[in-house]
């Protein structure tokens, strides 16, 4: 049976996790959400009362973490311990520190080899912002999405509204702008395409055409 991998690489707000998700679904792939585990560490550091930009504090909080992937019911879900914090790593707080923390080298060398594990044990749709340039390098199909900060930063405000954590437009724009700045210039696994990644900007599409256009790709690199 073939090993189908696929990494969708991007900065916030462009819509990866949404649409790895919905790509995975529609194609009897598994979605690995590798941001919800960088989000995990953060929420951790944060309830460990460390500072999530101790490069120092926050690596010796992760041999005594406990973190764990989940899939319930074709859903990732993920732990601390046992509990389920899948709910609580989506506060503008939490991505604050999953940004922060996601710049350290050893936070990212604990999580390479489980995000590494999960590829090799079945067919997945990875999404991440370091996905085909070091996690998976050998990936069949890359795919890097973005679109413009504004459109980002709109998507981002309209998904907190949502889930009942409101911010200003300015305020989230202002974030999505640093975030940008920290991932594009950290020295760890800095945000940039794969060189053979296939780059879509997302800006003007809706969902149903991202997911049209990355459903034909998947055909085009595997068949049907």
């Amino acid at each position: 049976m073939k090993n189908i991998q696929v990494a969708i690489d991007g900065p916030g707000g462009a819509g990866k996790s949404t649409m790895a998700k919905a790509l995975a679904k529609a194609c009897g792939l598994n979605y690995v959400d590798t941001g919800a585990m960088y989000r995990t560490v953060g929420l951790a550091a944060l309830r460990a009362g460390a500072d999530p930009l101790d490069g120092e504090e926050v690596p010796k909080l992760l041999p005594h973490m406990h973190l764990g992937v989940r899939y319930i019911g074709g859903e990732q879900r993920m732990f601390l311990w046992d509990e389920d914090v899948t709910d609580c790593i989506r506060t503008p707080e939490v991505s604050a520190a999953a940004s922060a923390v996601s710049a350290m080298p050893p936070v990212r060398a604990y999580l390479l080899r489980t995000q590494q594990d999960l590829a090799e044990e079945c067919s997945v749709v990875m999404d991440g912002r370091d996905i085909g340039t070091v996690v998976l390098p050998r990936a069949g199909l890359k795919i890097f999405l973005t679109a413009t900060a504004e459109e980002r930063a709109r998507r981002r405000f309209l998904e907190l509204q949502e889930r009942g954590t409101p911010q200003p437009y300015e305020q989230v724009l202002r974030e999505m702008n640093e975030r940008d700045e920290r991932d594009t210039k950290r020295a760890a696994a800095p945000l940039r395409p794969a060189e053979d990644a296939v780059l879509l900007d997302t800006t003007a599409m809706t969902e149903a055409e991202v997911l049209e256009k990355l459903m034909q790709l998947v055909k085009e690199r595997w068949g049907e």
